[in-house]
């Protein structure tokens, strides 16, 4: 992924109040972190816990109607903001889009999501439409056995893991 690649950490659900303060779903454990986002248009002046996510005050939203016209907007930050990353971690973000093939070599599709049910991390991992039939896709745990490897360019998967 490019260093000036937008990552996503947080998302606008909605307004809170009348004063610009918004609600966010956030996909960070600290946004605090950082204190500008979207290329530098919005600058973070608070930030609170909320009952479904976070509730925010963006220097740039002052009343509701600013706030609410924000509603589905991605709150971003370039990728060379994020903090250096220790041996066998990843950021959903460089994993999403990655070509995925077999231990054997064997194209296998690309990484279409990345969800988390509570046990670790899951990938749905997508298979291309191929010979007259769609496009499929199936789950594989992200753990050692499974994806025994991964790079800028390619996730290994382990061959045991591929629908028979």
């Amino acid at each position: 992924m490019r260093a000036d690649a937008p990552v996503t950490l947080a998302v606008v659900i909605g307004a809170h109040g009348v004063t610009g303060e918004v609600r966010l779903k956030l996909f960070t454990d600290d946004l605090r972190a950082y204190a500008r986002f979207n290329d530098g248009k919005l600058t973070l002046k608070s930030l609170r816990d909320g009952s479904n996510g976070a509730i925010a005050r963006f220097v740039e939203v002052p009343d509701r109607n600013a706030a609410e016209a924000l509603r589905g907007i991605a709150i971003t930050v370039p990728r060379a903001a994020l903090p250096p990353l220790g041996e066998g971690e990843y950021y959903h973000a460089d994993l999403l889009g990655l070509a995925v093939v077999s231990t054997a070599g064997q194209t296998i599709g690309t990484v279409a999501a990345i969800d988390n049910f509570g046990a670790g991390d899951v990938l749905d991992i997508e298979r291309p439409a191929a010979g007259g039939q769609p496009a499929t896709r199936f789950m594989v745990p992200m753990r050692h056995e499974a994806v025994p490897a991964w790079d800028d360019a390619k996730l290994v998967l382990a061959e045991a893991f591929l629908p028979q």
